[in-house]
């Protein structure tokens, strides 16, 4: 579960700033304020998505503390 989390947090910041566009706007030779707006859209879609199904997630495991011996 940790993972996941953490593959969670790694790929909404991407919505904000979107690395993968970079071969995109040289290939099709857009400029970047036409995929922004897109990426956005994304991100106010995902991010109340993700964080409801990480708080579900959560709710699922049972935390056992450590015990010394």
């Amino acid at each position: 579960w940790a993972l996941q989390i953490y593959n969670a947090a790694e790929a909404l910041p991407n919505l904000i700033n979107p690395f993968y566009m970079l071969p995109l706007l040289g290939v099709l030779g857009l400029k970047a304020r036409d995929l922004i707006g897109f990426s956005f859209v994304q991100l106010l879609v995902h991010v109340p998505l993700v964080l409801f199904l990480l708080w579900a997630l959560g709710t699922t495991l049972q935390y056992t503390p450590p015990v010394m011996p």
